[in-house]
């Protein structure tokens, strides 16, 4: 895609310069969200009217000008072309999800990982999603099977768009939304030796709700997904160095699991990468 933007910018670049762009960028929905690099700021606006007329079905560019972060995990978008919005309609193995990519966390990245997990999840099973934001995973998974979800998010907006999500789909009778910190509301709630299968989906901090997460399984066990971010030199140590950080976690831990899964979902930055691994839990 990079190449095709270059390709497009060529004779309005300097060449030098054409060479910094960036190699990727998100489209979610009509929006387009793109990286530009500081010596390419005064280009901005051109860059994003070529994307705007080369780009079918884009009705919006915006600028990532700060990286994920933070509690909610957001990233700064600026607006640069076409229409200023930043909510938006995303579709997705036939489902639609509501958006709004400025006050909440969502990344097209992760589709084939949420398919990846609807088709392992079980018929009835009951599932817990720790960090559901605006529902991809769970509405993924509902919309393929019956089962019941339990979704959590601290992010007001995200929790709201989980709701209407839910109802789009169809699928608000399967998916149970909850607003605030999953360790609270699991603690207090009657949620103990409760889910066949949880989900971890927050890669920066899931190893600190690793222990609420193993006493919400059933007491005949389970499986977590527990995503992670791991810095590595070279691509073809990631699994193992991310295998090794969860058996560092679950050295002092009483339970017995086996890892049944690890594969790296995606590329977060330079030599770090977000993985996944699929964990069976036997509770002794």
């Amino acid at each position: 895609m990079s190449k095709y933007l270059k390709t497009l910018l060529r004779g309005t670049l300097p060449d030098d310069e054409l060479k910094l762009l960036y190699s990727s960028y998100d489209i979610i929905g009509d929006i387009a969200i793109i990286k530009i690099p500081e010596a390419l700021m005064n280009y901005k606006n051109i860059i994003g009217k070529t994307l705007l007329k080369n780009i079918k079905n884009i009705n919006t560019v915006l600028m990532q000008s700060n990286p994920v972060s933070g509690e909610y995990r957001l990233r700064d978008v600026d607006y640069i072309a076409g229409d200023e919005k930043y909510l938006t309609l995303y579709k997705e193995f036939g489902c639609k999800f509501l958006v709004n990519v400025a006050t909440s966390y969502f990344s097209p990245r992760l589709s084939t990982e949420r398919l990846r997990i609807s088709v392992l999840v079980k018929p009835n099973e009951l599932v817990l999603n720790m960090f559901a934001g605006v529902g991809t995973f769970s509405i993924v998974m509902a919309k393929k099977k019956p089962l019941k979800v339990i979704n959590i998010d601290s992010n007001l907006d995200a929790h709201i768009l989980d709701q209407i999500n839910s109802k789009i789909n169809g699928v608000q009778r399967h998916i149970i939304s909850l607003h605030g910190d999953a360790r609270n509301i699991l603690q207090k709630g009657n949620y103990l030796n409760n889910f066949d299968r949880i989900l971890l989906p927050l890669p920066e901090k899931a190893y600190e709700f690793l222990d609420v997460a193993l006493s919400c399984l059933k007491q005949s066990g389970g499986i977590i997904h527990f995503f992670s971010h791991v810095k590595s030199d070279a691509k073809k140590k990631v699994v193992f160095e991310s295998e090794k950080h969860i058996a560092r976690l679950f050295s002092e831990r009483t339970c017995d699991y086996q890892i049944l899964h690890t594969q790296i979902v995606r590329d977060v930055a330079p030599r770090i990468y977000q993985t996944v691994t699929d964990i069976q839990i036997n509770k002794l």
